[in-house]
């Protein structure tokens, strides 16, 4: 599934952009996530394990189930 992700503050700044899509299987949590955006951007490696991830206005554990939701 195509997630989009809008980046904020440092993360921002290190991709170059407000916003990425990543492909994402249906199951993925925020680790998975977390994982996915690394790889895809590796200047981001030094902040994941710090890195807040909101799923609509709440924020996620690292368990937390993003599957089907678009705004993250």
């Amino acid at each position: 599934m195509k997630t989009k992700l809008k980046l904020f503050a440092k993360a921002r700044d290190l991709v170059g952009a407000a916003e990425l899509e990543l492909d994402l299987p249906e199951s993925a949590t925020v680790a998975d996530l977390r994982t996915a955006l690394g790889e895809h951007s590796p200047a981001l490696r030094p902040l994941l394990a710090s890195l807040l991830v909101a799923v609509g206005t709440d924020y996620a554990s690292p368990t937390t189930r993003i599957g089907g939701r678009q705004d993250l």
